[in-house]
């Protein structure tokens, strides 16, 4: 007979452990099956690894760039002791996996199942068959499912790439040497992230890009962004798609032909760094026993309050193909235990949802974009900041980047922000809580001196003063 549960979690990402503990302090029962590491993509693969990667590539760098910033300072960098920074990294990650997963499934005492989900039965009474390492199969019955498997790096099929070889975001944060050139494949944040990264760390990099860098983000982002990379050597090479890929027996580089513009170009590299993208995990699931509809890309399809088209079976989180974001998947994970067991009918909605890329400077961004607003039939004014008019910039004696804010001309209204800058993660969050105010009202609110979050008071000025004739904390 199966084992019944209230809820059973497919996955151990933080969308799953949301709902995990939600459910639990609604007094349900729940188990949790993982057919991989435990705590998911973000504290294993993603999140934790590379920003913590990317952090000690900007120690590297500012030991580097310390004597040009500020006079006085001398200071050099040494080559990077690759196996020793990666063992650090794997340290972290292993602390936070036992600290922040581990242990507090514990604390809750939900049951944990390690081993393949499959969905069988029949869609009015679906069940799961778990098969163990040892090739046992368990049957688990639940009251409610939750499919929250994530996503996986994803890559094209074109001519030579897989008998060449080729890195993900996940395999490049695993490498014990700093190849000596990389190739990175992408504009998005994975590929903008790892190209700085492994910059910074003594490669030579250059980026083949559709597009240009943060295709989805302001124009003036790119732009600064370019500006950027340039000055660290970082080659970015626009309207560029790969074509073919071979290893070159002799030297061992990877040469990846690409359609430049309309031309074919060819680019050598010791390693190749495809970031292109990723795909949701729902292979092996057998959903369509289940009448679990999926997308284009495998992904589930969700309503507003996140349940399938089998009204039993719910998802979070990337395999969603909603934004891929760790907080989007908790914050899913939290509603589809209130939707499911309080009557909670809560939606979606991503009108607030703050979007940072972690290069440096970084992006930072909530709301709309100026064309967004355009498109949407609204008419937009806009100001755009250079950050050498934030004192605060200047103080860090690095004002590359700008603010923008976007606001509805009509009303005055703010309906959107973007940051290039130190710290525009948190300019982005601060610019969650102006979403909707008036331009007046946060010109005319208080912000400390010599902060970052100060410079959206001055973005803000911006729309009736210029801001060069702006007086410290004028």
């Amino acid at each position: 007979m199966p084992t019944k549960y209230d809820l059973a979690i497919i996955g151990s990402g933080s969308g799953a452990f949301a709902a995990a503990i939600r459910a639990s302090t609604l007094g349900k029962s729940v188990v949790m099956i993982e057919r991989g590491t435990f705590g998911g993509t973000c504290v294993n693969t993603g999140c934790v690894p590379s920003k913590a990667l990317i952090a000690a590539a900007e120690a590297r760098h500012v030991a580097a760039d310390a004597t040009t910033r500020f006079p006085g300072i001398d200071t050099f960098a040494e080559p990077v002791d690759m196996p020793a920074l990666v063992g650090g990294k794997q340290a972290l990650v292993e602390s936070l996996r036992g600290e922040k997963y581990v242990d507090i499934a514990d604390s809750y005492g939900w049951q944990i199942r390690h081993g393949d989900a499959t969905f069988a039965g029949i869609p009015d009474v679906p069940v799961l068959e778990i098969t163990g390492a040892d090739g046992m199969v368990e049957t688990i019955e639940a009251n409610q499912y939750l499919i929250a498997t994530g996503s996986r790096p994803w890559a094209p099929k074109f001519d030579g790439l897989e008998e060449a070889g080729y890195l993900t975001s996940t395999t490049a944060m695993e490498l014990t040497e700093v190849p000596e050139s990389l190739l990175v494949l992408g504009g998005g944040y994975v590929a903008l992230e790892q190209a700085q990264l492994f910059a910074r760390l003594g490669s030579k990099v250059t980026v083949l890009m559709r597009s240009r860098l943060a295709s989805k983000e302001e124009p003036e982002v790119s732009k600064a962004l370019q500006e950027v990379f340039s000055d660290e050597g970082i080659r970015v090479v626009r309207r560029a798609v790969a074509t073919r890929a071979v290893r070159d027996a002799g030297t061992g580089q990877v040469v990846v032909t690409a359609d430049v513009s309309g031309g074919e170009q060819e680019f050598r590299a010791d390693q190749v760094l495809v970031a292109l993208g990723r795909r949701p995990v729902t292979d092996g699931l057998n959903l369509d026993a289940v009448a679990v509809n999926t997308g284009e890309f495998g992904e589930v399809v969700v309503t507003d309050q996140l349940r399938s088209s089998n009204t039993r079976i719910w998802a979070a989180g990337d395999v969603t193909g909603h934004p891929e974001f760790v907080y989007v998947a908790a914050h899913h994970g939290t509603m589809v235990a209130e939707n499911a067991f309080a009557d909670a009918n809560r939606s979606v909605d991503y009108t607030r949802l703050p979007r940072v890329t972690f290069t440096s400077p970084a992006i930072g961004a909530v709301g709309l974009t100026e064309k967004q607003i355009l498109d949407a039939g609204i008419r937009c004014d806009c100001r755009v900041l250079p950050l050498h008019h934030v004192p605060r910039a200047l103080v860090n004696r690095d004002t590359r980047g700008f603010i923008k804010i976007v606001a509805n001309a009509d009303t005055g209204e703010i309906l959107g922000l973007t940051a290039v800058a130190k710290d525009a993660g948190e300019l982005a969050a601060a610019g969650v809580h102006i979403l909707g105010k008036t331009i007046t009202e946060v010109a005319d609110a208080w912000a400390p001196y010599l902060t970052m979050a100060e410079g959206i008071r001055i973005a803000a000025k911006a729309f009736t003063t210029n801001p060069a004739r702006l007086s410290c904390c004028a």
